[in-house]
């Protein structure tokens, strides 16, 4: 259990934190995907499939969070900072976090967990084209708000960049 702890804690973190912004709830989501994984006993096929059950039930627990009661009628109110284990050192993790949940989580998908836009479409439930174009947006959306800070981007040599 400590070996799977240490290998998906941080990939939990960070779904949780692409959804919820604030990383008190995001630690409770890792705390209660844990607990769900406890209690399912689940054993997995391989190393992808313990990846996408962890990402599923992460977003999935994130969505029921958000859309609960007591988030509706309570105002947390925004906190200081990101938790500086997921902030990134440069801006870009600071300006993801600003896009919408659906570029946020393709982004994270496709850059930081690596997986395809076909891998994607099965985790997220979506068609391919739909990913694809969420992606394209996201870029878009991402570049303009970096260009907006004077950031440079660019791509380097064998390195997926946005």
């Amino acid at each position: 259990m400590e070996e799977l702890f240490t290998r998906q804690c941080r990939r939990v973190y960070r779904v949780a934190m692409i959804y919820l912004k604030n990383a008190s709830d995001a630690e409770d989501a890792v705390q209660n995907v844990f607990l769900k994984y406890m209690e399912k006993e689940i054993s997995f096929c391989d190393q992808e499939h313990e990846n996408a059950w962890f990402i599923t039930v992460t977003r999935n627990y994130c969505k029921d969070v958000l859309k609960s009661f007591w988030r509706k009628r309570v105002e947390i109110g925004d906190l200081p900072e990101l938790s500086a284990e997921y902030e990134e050192e440069s801006q870009l993790g600071e300006q993801i976090m600003h896009l919408p949940v659906k570029y946020r989580e393709v982004l994270y998908l496709y850059y930081y967990e690596e997986y395809s836009v076909r891998e994607m479409a099965k985790i997220l439930g979506r068609k391919e084209s739909t990913l694809q174009t969420q992606l394209a947006t996201a870029r878009k959306k991402l570049r303009i708000e970096l260009e907006k800070e004077g950031v440079q981007y660019g791509k380097r040599e064998n390195e997926r960049c946005i």
